[in-house]
């Protein structure tokens, strides 16, 4: 009996030892990717704050944040297995996941709004009058391309207008110097960029509520949205597009991981936000928002223990 006692004593300490040895071993072998964007950017700046986070957190080592073309890319990778982890607009995320269902979103981050920019002096004040214009488009293969080639299919315009690809910076240079005359961009607000060149006031935003309709009939992530007159020194607000940005991974992750991924997101809030002022919007309440990209199982247990 004695001895019957002492095995089940020695197998209780065993398997108390294995329980401990779990909770406290974290996910040291773990190695993740983070498929972000252009350097500085501020897909770039918030992977590398969370990758920072991530190595503290999770105590693996730190992720390698990639430097990629935009969200076209980010989802591409992650599905062709180059990337773990990716930063991805809502738009990209859901017409990519009906082709491809293996996307699952950890959290809804940060919103961007679409700005259609021109010269002050220009005499284009509606999306119409870009017929027969020259517009710079975004970067190849990014989230900003995506949409603007979408608005202007939207639109009728596709065809109409002579496109380039170009960046945010190359973009403003050539919109000043008269190589185009508007471009597009999708960002957070205030954009630096677009905040500084704006001093003098060169720049103007063009309202493009009586096109909403329009782009909420392609994709049901497309909300409304104003951008206050005070943030690029502008005559008044203008109606434009928003749409939101998610956090993603492959449906296969594991569950603990994208579990811990989600935790060490909302822990470094604080962090993420002094990176970018984008990052001041994420939030548990907000973050369980992904529509219609399911959330991950493991990332739906983090949001049920904080009862959101």
């Amino acid at each position: 009996m004695a001895s019957t006692r002492r095995m089940r004593a020695l197998a209780m300490a065993a398997a108390l030892t294995l329980v401990l040895s779990a909770c406290t071993a974290g996910f040291g072998t773990l190695e993740l990717r983070i498929a972000a964007g252009n350097p500085g950017g501020v897909y770039d700046k918030l992977a590398q704050t969370l990758a920072t986070a991530w190595q503290n957190g999770l105590d693996i080592e730190r992720p390698q944040v990639l430097q990629t073309q935009g969200s076209p890319d980010n989802v591409a990778k992650v599905l062709g297995g180059q990337a773990d982890v990716a930063f991805v607009a809502a738009d990209v995320a859901t017409d990519e996941n009906k082709k491809d269902p293996r996307l699952a979103a950890l959290a809804r981050i940060h919103d961007d709004y679409l700005h259609i920019v021109v010269r002050t002096d220009s005499d284009i004040t509606s999306v119409g009058q870009l017929a027969g214009r020259k517009i710079a488009i975004g970067s190849p293969s990014s989230g900003v391309e995506y949409i603007a080639e979408r608005l202007l299919q939207a639109t009728g315009l596709a065809g109409k207008v002579t496109t380039s690809t170009r960046g945010l910076e190359d973009s403003i240079n050539a919109l000043l110097k008269g190589d185009v005359d508007a471009f597009f961009w999708s960002g957070g607000l205030p954009t630096p960029f677009l905040s500084r060149y704006n001093d003098a006031k060169s720049l103007r935003l063009l309202d493009i509520a009586d096109v909403m309709p329009k782009m909420q009939a392609l994709n049901q992530v497309y909300g409304i949205a104003s951008i206050p007159a005070s943030t690029y020194n502008q005559a008044g607000p203008v109606t434009t597009l928003v749409v939101p940005n998610f956090l993603v991974v492959s449906s296969s992750m594991r569950d603990d991981v994208a579990e811990a991924l989600v935790r060490g997101l909302f822990d470094a809030r604080g962090q993420l936000a002094a990176a970018n002022p984008a990052a001041l919007s994420i939030d548990v309440h907000p973050g369980i928002e992904t529509q219609p990209i399911p959330l991950h199982p493991g990332a739906l247990r983090y949001y049920r223990a904080q009862k959101t």
